[in-house]
């Protein structure tokens, strides 16, 4: 009987020290396995500083594989490339000093001559995403490689935007770069040696698709994820449900759907990406017309196209057009509630104005581009039928819109995209520029002296709260203007299988979690 209760116990310390052991080695399996994580694909262009496109899902590509000087987290800009910044007390020189030991791709050191090359390059041939005052040799006067680790820069006139436009340009290889002629048509391999995080692997321009990989020697916090992929998808939230892509934005109406998932986390997003309603003041004289504007601003339910077309997951534009969600964003401002009456009567003061274009039936085509868009322009048709403005809704794919609203192809165009919660100095680019046309910029045939006048004040004052004053001083304005209409920005939530991967960050001033690299690094 001793030796059977004996052997029983040395059977189960066995069986425990065995299971133990596999589940350690199973663990350690685990833990070794790299991280993959999947996202929605689509074709953004090779991610290199001037072929890649235009928007989020493109330049945030190509920063995965270059750095800037600075970076954005949470709270604001951060040192990166820079471990430190000097401005000058007159706002006119900006001393940036590198980190020691940072490394290209290739293995050969980054440098301050590096920096400098980059700026002066870029002043040569413009890349796709770069600030107008960089690219300016008449403002951006001096760039000066004064060791192999400070560089300098001086410009004509101090500018409140400036440090945060020289901190976020990509920086390039000099050895590279130097000797290439024609930057759009540089798509080798060597072009996309950079200094950043991750290196691309893969990409298939007709699949949309991208494969990075940590670059294992880079020279800043340890990536958390090993691989990313960017992969072509019909349906982001089917994708999700199935486990092929492992984070989508989430309609309001399905968000229950996901709160019952054990292995899912919903985070709230920034109402950083708006819908705007942008008139052609040049093709269409009559919309410098302010009484004709105001009367489309009050024809529009902003709150019904919240409901309708977006699920109630946004919030309502202002006319001032920095976002509630803004730091700087003015509460007490014209609300412009729907009022059919007042439309009517601001159309008919319009046409008493003299404005002999306007004459019934009133017609417009308005471009929009694909998808929730055209949802948009087809509840705007029936919104503004109601007050005799009658639309035809002309879509098209999105990179075409662009492509004609940068063209000032179109009567009136409605247009997506981020950046609202940046430095409010849009309001100067959109409504107080001679800035070329872009689907986030300048509003042909506006002009309107007294916005003029507060936008390069604000432009040029340093002091943050009396800059704040010239900013809220503007919205005013712009709010009584309706220099355009924006509808609404996207609220809602973005779901992630946290137990693929968790770190996600928003930048302070962006919606999407994606196009932050420091989402992807240890922090």
């Amino acid at each position: 009987m001793k030796k059977s209760v004996t052997l029983l116990i040395i059977l189960l310390f066995l069986l425990l020290t065995g299971c133990t052991a596999q589940q350690a080695k199973v663990e350690s399996e685990t833990q070794d396995q790299p991280v993959t994580v999947r996202l929605e694909g689509g074709d953004w262009g090779y991610p290199q500083p001037f072929t890649h496109y235009s928007r989020g899902p493109g330049y945030s590509k190509m920063y995965y594989i270059f750095d800037s000087l600075l970076e954005k987290d949470e709270k604001g800009l951060i040192p990166w490339l820079a471990e430190k910044w000097e401005v000058g007390e007159d706002g006119k020189s900006f001393l940036f000093t590198l980190r020691p030991d940072i490394n290209w791709h290739d293995g050969k050191a980054l440098t301050a001559h590096d920096v400098a090359f980059s700026f002066q390059y870029y002043q040569q041939h413009h890349p796709v995403r770069i600030h107008s005052l960089v690219i300016d040799p008449t403002y951006l006067i001096r760039i000066e490689a004064l060791t192999d680790q400070e560089v300098l820069f001086e410009v004509a006139e101090s500018q409140a935007p400036f440090l945060e436009a020289l901190g976020m340009v990509p920086i390039i290889p000099k050895h590279i770069w130097a000797n290439i002629a024609d930057p759009k048509k540089f798509i080798d391999e060597s072009a996309l040696i950079g200094s950043g995080p991750y290196q691309l692997t893969e990409y298939n321009k007709e699949q949309g698709l991208y494969r990075f990989q940590a670059y294992q020697d880079f020279w800043g916090p340890a990536a958390q994820v090993d691989v990313l992929e960017f992969i072509p998808v019909g349906d982001s939230i089917l994708a999700l449900e199935k486990g092929e892509i492992h984070l989508a934005d989430v309609p309001a109406d399905l968000e229950k759907r996901f709160e019952e998932r054990a292995n899912i986390t919903l985070m709230e997003k920034p109402g950083y990406y708006g819908y705007r309603l942008i008139f052609n003041m040049e093709r269409q004289p009559e919309f410098q017309s302010k009484e004709m504007r105001q009367a489309f601003a009050y024809a529009i339910d902003r709150q019904e196209l919240v409901q309708k077309t977006a699920r109630g997951a946004a919030v309502a534009g202002s006319m001032g057009i920095v976002p509630p969600h803004h730091r700087w964003f003015h509460s007490n401002l014209p609300t412009y509630d729907v009022d059919l009456e007042k439309s009517l009567q601001l159309l008919s003061k319009a046409k008493e104005q003299g404005n002999e274009i306007l004459k019934e039936p009133l017609k417009y085509q308005l471009l929009v581009g694909a998808d929730l868009e055209v949802r948009i322009g087809e509840v705007l048709k029936e919104q503004l039928h109601k007050v005799g403005i009658q639309l035809d809704v002309v879509a098209a794919d999105n990179k075409s819109r662009d492509s004609r609203i940068v063209e000032g192809n179109y009567q009136i165009a409605l247009v997506g995209h981020g950046g609202w919660g940046g430095d409010p100095d849009y309001l100067r680019v959109r409504f107080a520029s001679d800035l070329p046309t872009s689907i986030s910029g300048k509003v042909p045939g506006y002009a309107n002296e007294q916005v003029t006048e507060l936008a390069l004040r604000q432009l040029k004052e340093i002091d943050d709260e009396k800059r704040r004053d010239t900013i809220m001083q503007l919205q005013e304005i712009l709010a009584k203007e309706v220099a355009e209409i924006p509808l609404y920005f996207t609220t809602g939530k973005t779901a992630y299988r946290h137990d693929i991967y968790g770190g996600w960050l928003h930048a302070y001033d962006h919606h999407n979690l994606t196009h932050n690299k420091l989402s992807f690094l240890a922090r």
